[in-house]
């Protein structure tokens, strides 16, 4: 085993190649590049190639029911694709962009670990190629026009302050700004009125980002993005106050895919990141057909638990940009299994065959779902130095009843050395050619069947309640013409249900749709369940406690 290092001494190690180089590697000239520095560079949209795009094997990485410290999905991605790569097959990674708030809160960043790595990793953790911040402009560009619009005394469209949806955004943790009152101060200062700020990935600018399909795809969304009311109960769009090219403007950088390495030297493309829980959770689709355009195999994640990130990413955004993915690698850690199985946070490293086995039922269901969709999922056992051989065995073999492979995947200690059994396993289920993706449910059919099947189906649930207010927000999707939407479910990542506190496969119970909101600029119709953070607060004790910086700009404690 290698010496111990943490994530941040491996890369900041690691000799990184001119970014002239890695973009040759995709058949790419510099010609072509937008350089910001000599280790990123965004990617012009004209070399996305619909053709290229629909022979190309995309495979995505998902997760079972996390664990709040998550089980190593965007490890697993950067290890596969150094896995593919060292076994000859051409392979990019495409993936999202980190939140600032969850880097200085307590997940930490999201540039993978370990020896399986995309770098600069400092840079794609802080304020990367400024897309986060051009999507807060953006955002806040629409909030501005609004309240200035509430106050004109020359062009007032009679928007009613007590129905407005829009709220500020700003990429960081600060549960102080979840309720405000703005425009106090006197009349020159706005009309007061109730706001708030929501965290950036959960902006709608940034799902219409990574719904987008092109420039102008982007301009029409952020038109359609939903404000509120006017007395008269008429809705108001961003377009009603001719925000949708101002919004462009501010954007035209940040649609365009960013080109960064592994520590091994390929290909990655980073953009977009939407969280999962209470957004599509994928990065953009144009980042994806970017990768599909430019490799053999592209390897993308989606967020939290395969009921979250992957359901989204198959039934929404699959369906959407007219992808097909041929394999879904299944992320497990016996630690999470162990969770599942009943083991305390103190024990999660304790081993425990009898927890794994108990907490197996969590992995089952979610090779179920996927298998729903047309494909066979691989499990990818993230190896972590607690683990017991006893463990894993007993995980092969389970998974083996259920006719599905599990591959040790030790990318994050050996990089691509550790992982080309799994890189080997997942070209021998595509070449099979038996996988055949199919949606879970017609985009037509009525909003209540929709939540109906993604409860029963990928949850396990008997039942979904609605609240007075959902069916009240109901009439609202009717009246808006929104109906045949895709559903974006907003739930806790840490249960199939929305109770938190139901692990492993729960069953006999119920989910509560609280409330509706309608994304209807990025397309689809968002079902409240439970009480969803939007903005999330610090811990006690922040990551960023933990960071230094010294006199030549080296940080230290970035995870």
């Amino acid at each position: 085993m290698r010496e111990v290092k943490t994530d941040i001494e491996i890369a900041q190690n690691n000799k990184m190649e001119h970014i002239v180089q890695i973009a040759n590697k995709l058949g790419v000239s510099e010609d072509d590049l937008e350089m910001y520095g000599k280790y990123k560079a965004k990617l012009p949209i004209a070399l996305i190639d619909d053709k290229k795009v629909n022979r190309n094997n995309l495979v995505l990485v998902t997760a079972l029911t996390p664990t709040p410290a998550g089980e190593g999905k965007t490890t697993v991605s950067i290890g596969l694709v150094e896995g593919l790569n060292r076994i000859g097959e051409q392979a990019v990674a495409v993936l999202r962009e980190p939140s600032l708030g969850p880097v200085f809160g307590i997940k930490g960043g999201a540039a993978g670990g370990g020896y399986s790595q995309v770098v600069p990793m400092e840079d794609i953790n802080l304020h990367f190629t400024g897309d986060f911040s051009a999507i807060e402009k953006a955002n806040n560009l629409l909030s501005a026009l609004i309240d200035n619009n509430i106050q004109s005394k020359t062009r007032n469209l009679g928007i009613d302050p007590r129905t407005i949806v829009w709220k500020r955004v700003m990429d960081m943790n600060d549960r102080a700004l979840r309720n405000i009152t703005i425009g106090l101060g006197g009349t020159a200062n706005g009309i007061p009125r109730q706001d708030g700020f929501n965290i950036t990935p959960a902006s709608e600018v940034m799902a219409i980002l990574c719904m987008a399909k092109s420039f102008e795809d982007l301009k029409d969304r952020l038109g359609n993005i939903f404000v509120g009311f006017t007395f008269q109960k008429e809705p108001i769009f961003a377009r009603d106050l001719n925000a949708e090219n101002a919004m462009a403007i501010l954007l035209k950088d940040a649609i365009k895919p960013n080109l960064v390495q592994t520590l091994e030297g390929n290909p990655a493309i980073i953009h977009g990141g939407p969280f999962a829980n209470i957004a599509q959770g994928t990065n953009t689709i144009l980042a994806t057909k970017m990768g599909m355009s430019l490799a053999k195999y592209t390897v993308t994640e989606a967020g939290f638990g395969a009921d979250l990130g992957a359901e989204k990413f198959l039934n929404i955004k699959c369906v959407s940009g007219g992808l097909k993915p041929k394999a879904i690698v299944l992320v497990a850690t016996i630690r999470a299994l162990r969770h599942h199985g009943g083991a305390k946070k103190e024990e999660y490293n304790t081993p425990s065959v009898e927890k794994v086995e108990k907490g197996f039922e969590n992995l089952a269901k979610h090779i179920e779902n996927m298998k729903q969709f047309g494909i066979k999922p691989i499990v990818a056992i993230n190896s972590f130095p607690t683990d017991t051989e006893e463990e894993v065995h007993l995980v092969k073999e389970m998974c083996k009843t259920l006719n599905v492979q599990a591959v040790k995947s030790e990318g994050w200690e050996k990089g691509g050395e550790g992982t080309e059994a799994l890189a080997k396993a997942l070209v021998t289920e595509v070449e099979k050619g038996e996988n055949k993706f199919k949606q879970l449910y017609d985009w037509n059919l009525p909003v209540k069947e929709k939540i109906n099947t993604i409860a029963q189906k990928i949850y396990g649930a008997s039942e979904v309640i609605y609240s007075k207010k959902a069916e009240k927000d109901l009439k609202s999707i009717a009246q808006l013409k929104l109906a045949d939407l895709p559903i974006c479910m907003a739930k806790t990542q840490k249960s199939f249900s929305d109770d938190a506190s139901l692990l492993g496969r729960p069953t006999n119970f119920s989910v509560t749709v609280r409330e509706f909101e309608y994304a209807v600029g990025a397309g689809f119709i968002i079902p409240i369940l439970g009480n969803m953070m939007r903005m999330p607060g610090l811990p006690a004790t922040p990551a960023s406690e933990g960071m230094t910086i010294d006199n030549e700009g080296v940080i230290s404690g970035l995870s």
